[in-house]
Parts: C-alpha cells; sequence; structure tokens
C-alpha cells in the first residue's frame, strides 16, 4: 500500500534541518519501496505491507534521531486521495492563498473544529475534511485580517498541525497516483 508522510515545521528559517536525502535512505532500509520526496518541507512518499501501526513505529524510531521534535501526519493513498475528491466547490475558484492543515493524532478533533468555528471568519472559507482543514483566503489586501492570519497560530493545537499549501497538496496527490 503506499503512504504519505508530512513532517511539521523541519527545514524552515534554517532551523531544525533534515536532509530529505537521508530521510530517503532510512526510510528505504525499513524494507520500505519507492520512496519520493517533494521539496524540502518534509514530504515522503513510500509503499509497504506494514500495518499502520508498525509505519508509526517505524518512523517514530527514525525520527527521534533528532534533537528536536518533529511531529507528522502519516496518510494512506486512500486517505489522503479521499480529501482531494471531497473538496468544497470554493476551493476550485481563484483565490488568494489556500491552505491545507493536517492535523496529528496528538489533535482532538473536535476541539480544534470547535475552535476554529468559533472564529469570525474575514474573508475566508474553511472546509473539514476527515484528516485536514482546508483554509482559503480570498484577498490579499484583506489576509492579515483573516481569522487565519490573526487566531489561528494562538491556539494551542497550532503546533500538532502541518500545513501545506495548495500547490503542495496537489502535487503530493499526483505523486501518490504514479
Amino acid at each position: 500500500m503506499r503512504y504519505v508522510l508530512l513532517l511539521r515545521g523541519i527545514n524552515v528559517g534554517g532551523k531544525n534541518k533534515v536532509s530529505m536525502a537521508e530521510l530517503k535512505e532510512m526510510i528505504s532500509h525499513l524494507g520500505y519501496t519507492n520512496v519520493v520526496s517533494y521539496i524540502n518541507s518534509g514530504n515522503i512518499i513510500f509503499d509497504t505491507t506494514d500495518s499502520i501501526d508498525t509505519i508509526n513505529q517505524n518512523i517514530s524510531k527514525i525520527l527521534n534521531i533528532y534533537p528536536f521534535k518533529i511531529n507528522r501526519v502519516i496518510l494512506s493513498q486512500s486517505e489522503y486521495l479521499e480529501e482531494l475528491e471531497n473538496l468544497p466547490s470554493w476551493w476550485f475558484n481563484d483565490l488568494y492563498r489556500k491552505d491545507v492543515l493536517f492535523y496529528t493524532n496528538e489533535i482532538d478533533y473536535s476541539i480544534m473544529k470547535a475552535r476554529i468555528k468559533q472564529m469570525a471568519l474575514q474573508d475566508e472559507d474553511v472546509h473539514f475534511g476527515k484528516h485536514a482543514v482546508f483554509w482559503g483566503k480570498y484577498n490579499e489586501t484583506s489576509y492579515l485580517k483573516t481569522s487565519y492570519h490573526k487566531y489561528l497560530i494562538k491556539e494551542s493545537f497550532y503546533k500538532s498541525i502541518t500545513i501545506r499549501n495548495a500547490r503542495t497538496f496537489e502535487k503530493i496527490a499526483d505523486l501518490l497516483n504514479k
């Protein structure tokens, strides 16, 4: 089965450096095959017959070698592509910015969803998927006034999400289909 590993907060602004080439090699040494990375922000695709529990254990061992905590999301190909198939119509509009917020299993989904629903949206739309929150911002001039910009980063769950822009989200879907 094909999986995608999404890492949070690595290789950003010169901090928390993780070599994608080394990470791919370590994942290959687990016996996982067709290991591919996309850009330097922690997107790894691989094939394995291991259970999701075994995958999580193996990936934890690899990530524990780093001197900083790395939050992660691991989704099967079908879980990831299901998100793509169930996007709201506004997602396909020409928006200033579209982000996908994948949440780790450390997050209580119901609390996160309730907190986001309490935010007064300002020229933005939100869609709750099974494994991610899709957030669209319509206008560059109003971006700094959006709840996404003003409130989301202050939430306690923020450090347990990993964000991909729409282009990266779609490219990963393309790679999963290869």
